[in-house]
This record gives structure tokens, C-alpha cells and sequence, in this order.
């Protein structure tokens, strides 16, 4: 059984602040914005909650970055967010940074012993030459249950997963993220 979410694209809203909403009172899991269009409900994760709740006022204008995902089941559209700024017109201010990258790299026998270790310090190198390895975690993992196609290495940019790539490709993908030049961040 799949997931019941298709993740359509990224976006970038700007509007006035409006409000919190939520199924019972004081619980905040939403935020109304005010766009030119009308109003939008955004669904806000957890660890926003609580500091945009003491920070926003409403009829502030701010920024929105989130996901836009369609149900295929109900065929509605629902918008998370990832990250809510206020918004300024200070034209030199650039685009807020995007989610942070990843690289989970199997550190069990099996993929150490096809060659894990050698991929770890190659990643490494590839990315210190491009001077990348300040931008991204890399986290030594367990077992990724893909023990056949082992070393095993996942590049996590955002919320999109790459794997069986080689460290050259990573290290591409990574500064395609980083200045904006890839699919995520394309503009509407």
C-alpha cells in the first residue's frame, strides 16, 4: 500500500498573516495567510508551532516555503510548510537556505567490506575538493536493508532520496542544491 500523498512541487508564498487554526482550541496546526487570491491554509510541522506562535502578529507580511502535496484518493491539495519568515523589502536579502543536505553512508561489516569504508573517504575527499564538506552531514548508519546492491550510500536533499550514486554525482547534485539550480526550487 502506498503513500496516499503525491508530493507535486515545491512553492514560495507571500501574504499577511492571518491567524492559527486548528481542530481544537489553542492547538495550533495551521496558519491562514492572506494571498491575492484569497486565503490559504498551510499545515505547519511541529517544531514551528511553537516559536512562530510567540513571534507572528497578525497583518504581518511573511514568506512560506513548504510542499505542496496532492491526496489521490480525495484529489485535494494540501501545503506543509518548512520554514515561515517575515517578510522584508529589503531587496538584497537572498532566499532563505534550503532544507539541509544529508549523506547516510552503511557503516555495517557487509557494505564496509565491499568497500564502504573506501567509498566513506572518497566521498569525503570529493566533497573537501569542492569545497562542500562544511554544507552537508554525513552520518555513518546500520544496516539500510540494501545489503545487495552494498557499499550503500543515501543522498538526502530536502525530502529527495538518491541512491547507488557515485561521490562525484553526490558532490554535483549537493552544489546544484545549494545555488537553487535544481527541480526543488523551481519557481511557479
Amino acid at each position: 500500500m502506498g503513500d496516499k500523498f503525491l508530493t507535486l512541487s515545491e512553492f514560495n508564498l507571500e501574504g499577511n498573516f492571518l491567524g492559527f487554526a486548528g481542530k481544537k482550541p489553542r492547538k495550533i496546526k495551521y496558519l491562514s495567510l492572506a494571498v491575492p487570491s484569497g486565503d490559504v491554509l498551510v499545515k505547519l510541522p511541529k517544531k514551528l508551532r511553537g516559536c512562530l506562535s510567540s513571534s507572528l502578529e497578525i497583518g504581518e507580511p511573511i514568506n512560506i516555503y513548504g510542499t505542496c502535496k496532492l491526496n489521490r484518493y480525495t484529489g485535494t491539495i494540501k501545503l506543509k510548510a518548512y520554514q515561515v519568515i517575515p517578510f522584508t523589502s529589503n531587496p538584497d536579502q537572498s532566499l532563505p537556505s534550503p532544507p539541509p543536505a544529508k549523506i547516510m553512508v552503511c557503516q555495517k561489516s557487509g557494505c564496509v567490506k565491499r568497500g564502504g569504508d573506501g567509498l566513506l573517504s572518497e566521498l569525503e575527499k570529493t566533497l573537501c575538493d569542492r569545497g562542500l564538506l562544511d554544507k552537508v552531514t554525513i552520518e555513518h548508519t546500520g544496516c539500510q536493508k540494501r545489503c545487495s546492491s552494498a557499499p550503500n550510500c543515501v543522498l538526502m536533499l530536502g525530502k529527495k532520496k538518491y541512491k547507488k550514486i557515485h561521490p562525484e554525482a553526490i558532490a554535483s547534485l549537493l552544489e546544484n542544491y545549494l545555488t537553487g539550480d535544481h527541480p526543488c526550487h523551481a519557481e511557479d
